[in-house]
């Protein structure tokens, strides 16, 4: 099959987060299956910058209907491997930034009109070189009007782009609204500002548009395909999704096992295998040591990658930190987001600067380790429509604590519930629940025979995208 993508992240070349990895690993998945993979990503400074690119070829510059203006852009191209071509569509003045969405201490103001500009540039492209899609893959939101505007250049020009559009949640709590007056710039019928239209309480959702507008919905787990047509998990558009329950499915995603592998990562300081250990030991001593703490420490680490938000759970951390106080443990933080958290954080590693560290550089290299030198790995997040890490945990054989939410459902067995097939420890999103999470994984840590059983059984997990292309093929088919 023809297979287009669509999406504001691509690994190795933009990633601020899960969707970056997601969709670089099911491109390539696709491709090494003998598909052809296109893959639309905006022209970010990053991504012009990285050694892929330079051999990048320019083959169109369009000019891009913006409302009243016509906006002039560029359209990049390279292949970075067989069967996978990547597109970037570029303008200065709305990729050439150092971040993806924002400052860090706020979105950027025009998020509406570079990314209504990226879904055209895409649309223009693929009807300028014909390339005749069979499936158009759209992700989150800064692609949700890409299947709407696909169609309506249809019908403007009387050709035939793509024969399926498929929009995939990867988390609903993103919605893409704007004032509805940034409409103008699609140049779409007026009657699409309307309730079974983009209006999402007077404003714009470009969430809503892919949701309704898309022929297939997917979102990235069982358990989240559940969760958000309710108004517990929906943010607001429960009632949208029960108009297309028949058409969302939950497909669980995959980890790149070129990548993340601790038999094969270049990243950690020693490798390692369910066979052998010796390997993991070597890399929580370099954990320890690079974080300030003595190597030699003997009790259990704790290991937390990702954004610092609410979601992530990093204030039901905070809240219990008189555990962090008061046990001879160990915890790493890497990350960054709310400014409050984070300081809250910075406070706490202060305060304890012999069992606390945080990091709020965004370092590849330094979250390999995390997952290879802590003992167990902290995702008390209050939703997740997935998670990676929770997969990447198991098989660097780091001991998942998580929440009962989304993905890590799918993913993890809780060893108190399941004590022969247990991976991991699930509890329920908030303070005390955390707190009998921590006090169950020192009672685990205390236990080596048990702790090392456990550890075999996660680090044989079949997480690997060869289980999780199959499911996407079939919706394409």
């Amino acid at each position: 099959m023809k297979i287009v993508h669509a999406a504001s992240e691509f690994y190795p070349y933009m990633k601020t987060g899960g969707l970056a990895d997601a969709v670089a690993s099911l491109t390539g998945a696709l491709a090494d299956r003998g598909h052809e993979i296109a893959v639309f990503i905006p022209g970010y400074r990053n991504v012009l910058e990285h050694p892929d690119a330079s051999e990048a070829v320019t083959v169109l510059r369009p000019k891009i209907e913006m409302g009243d203006v016509f906006m002039s852009g560029e359209v990049k191209t390279f292949s970075p491997r067989d069967g996978l071509k990547i597109y970037l569509i570029c303008r200065d003045e709305f990729f050439d930034r150092l971040n993806a969405y924002g400052t860090g201490e706020r979105d950027y103001e025009d998020n509406h009109h570079r990314f209504i500009f990226f879904c055209k540039g895409v649309v223009e492209t693929m009807r300028l070189l014909r390339m005749n899609a069979d499936v158009v893959h759209c992700h989150d939101w800064q692609t949700g009007l890409l299947p709407l505007l696909l169609r309506h250049a249809e019908q403007r020009y009387g050709d035939v782009l793509a024969m399926h559009t498929v929009f995939t949640i990867h988390n609903i709590a993103f919605q893409g609204v704007f004032p509805m007056r940034s409409f103008y710039r699609t140049n779409l019928p007026e009657e699409l500002t309307g309730i079974d239209g983009v209006e999402f309480y007077g404003q714009m959702s470009m969430m809503k548009a892919g949701i309704l507008f898309a022929d297939r919905l997917a979102t990235v787990s069982p358990q989240y395909a559940k969760e958000i047509q309710t108004p517990a998990f929906g943010c607001g558009l429960d009632g949208v999704l029960a108009t297309r329950g028949e058409d969302l499915i939950g497909l669980l995603n995959g980890i790149d096992t070129a990548v993340w592998n601790p038999a094969t990562d270049e990243m950690l300081p020693a490798k390692y295998t369910v066979d052998n250990l010796a390997g993991k030991e070597t890399c929580r001593t370099e954990l320890l040591r690079r974080h300030g703490f003595d190597a030699a420490f003997k009790g259990p680490v704790f290991g937390m990658v990702c954004r610092l938000t609410a979601q992530k759970g990093v204030d039901l951390v905070l809240a219990n930190r008189e555990f962090f106080k008061r046990e001879d443990v160990r915890l790493v933080v890497l990350g960054a987001g709310d400014a409050l958290l984070q300081e809250s954080l910075r406070d706490l590693a202060t305060s304890l600067p012999r069992k606390v560290a945080l990091s709020t550089r965004n370092d590849e290299c330094m979250s390999h380790l995390v997952e290879a030198g802590s003992d167990f790995f902290l995702m008390p997040s209050r939703f997740e429509p997935c998670g990676l890490n929770q997969m990447y945990s198991q098989i660097y054989g780091t001991i998942p604590l998580v929440t009962n939410v989304g993905g890590l459902v799918d993913t993890v067995k809780d060893i108190s519930s399941d004590p022969a097939a247990g991976t991991g420890i699930i509890f329920e999103p908030n303070a005390e629940s955390l707190l009998e999470g921590l006090q169950r994984a020192q009672a685990l840590y205390a236990k080596p025979a048990l702790r090392k059983a456990v550890q075999a059984r996660g680090m044989k997990s079949a997480f690997g995208w060869t289980q999780a292309v199959g499911g996407y093929e079939a919706l394409y088919d």
